[in-house]
């Protein structure tokens, strides 16, 4: 049985990368979907709540950005140039990862006003929430094609034997 990257990345450098890579980026994800509940059923939203919400979705699209870039450096650019990808089930599962910057930054964007700056509060809190909707729904793709065994979707790794030949299809 064969891993994704986006699983082997999890499992390496343990605890760090689970971590910095899963830890991080789901718990401010998860706060923000939290406080945003309150906020949409709660009148007036407590201030405590609205400020958590708010510096989750300022640290959560600021982090993540440096998480896409360091990855995109360090794992996609090398995994494509070399012909590294284990099938679609790989690529699924990192392109899924990486895809939850937009919803993740797009709330910092709009926290900064960057984006709907002119917008009512009520309009901006719905931009929000199905922001959050949108990294909830690629954050758990990228889990469930994640955990896939590449071999379900076709991939077959390629062992290089010492004399340069390969024997493709073989599993341990």
């Amino acid at each position: 049985m064969g891993s994704t990257h986006y699983m082997g990345l999890l499992a390496a450098n343990q605890p760090w990368n689970l971590l910095l890579f899963m830890a991080v980026p789901v718990i401010l994800a998860e706060t923000i979907a939290v406080s945003e509940l309150a906020i949409l059923f709660r009148r007036p939203v407590p201030p405590v709540v609205a400020a958590l919400n708010r510096y989750a979705g300022l640290v959560g699209g600021f982090y993540f950005l440096g998480v896409v870039v360091y990855l995109t450096k360090h794992a996609v650019v090398p995994l494509t140039t070399s012909g590294g990808w284990r099938g679609p089930a790989d690529v699924i599962a990192v392109g899924f990862y990486l895809l939850g910057v937009v919803p993740l930054y797009g709330m910092t964007l709009l926290e900064t006003r960057v984006v709907g700056a002119g917008w009512d509060d009520e309009h901006r809190l719905k931009v929000h929430a199905t922001l959050v909707g949108l990294f909830l729904v690629v954050a758990h793709v990228a889990m469930i094609a994640g955990m896939l065994d590449p071999a379900v979707l076709g991939w077959q790794p390629t062992h290089v034997m010492d004399d340069g030949s390969s024997m493709a299809g073989m599993t341990h």
